[in-house]
């Protein structure tokens, strides 16, 4: 893993729309059911917005209902960090990118086989790399 990244206020507003800084660096959360990611079924790699982390595969990804991209694993344990979060008089399990801190979204255990967890990712906090079709493997 490289150096973590740092950024002052300024700069991470220069780079991120309002609503990704608000999520990723005010630890907001987007409405349910208004991301780009929420529905996405198409393959490929989610990949933290602030900095370009690989965080989650498609292959990880579920449809839980709840209007929020939701994997049951990430790519690798660490490209991400789990904090308690005790904020909204409610005890929840924040994810942060592990390279630039960004807030991600919560882990829940309610989650599908194998590893019975749910992350919960917003999906403003997320960019996406859709797997390239290969036009040429039937040639």
């Amino acid at each position: 893993m490289n150096d973590k990244v740092s950024k002052s206020k300024q700069e991470w507003q220069a780079t991120l729309t309002p609503e990704q800084y608000r999520v990723c660096r005010e630890k907001g959360t987007e409405r349910a059911f208004t991301g780009n990611y929420w529905d996405n079924k198409t393959k490929g790699l989610y990949r933290c917005i602030c900095c370009g982390t690989a965080l989650f595969d498609s292959e990880t990804k579920f449809d839980s209902g709840t209007g929020w991209p939701s994997f049951w694993a990430p790519i690798a344990m660490d490209n991400i960090t789990t904090t308690a979060d005790n904020g909204l008089f409610m005890s929840r399990t924040e994810v942060l990118c592990n390279q630039c801190d960004a807030h991600l979204g919560h882990v829940f255990k309610d989650g599908p086989e194998p590893s019975g967890l749910r992350y919960c990712i917003n999906s403003v906090s997320l960019s996406f790399e859709g797997e390239a079709k290969d036009n040429n493997k039937d040639k």
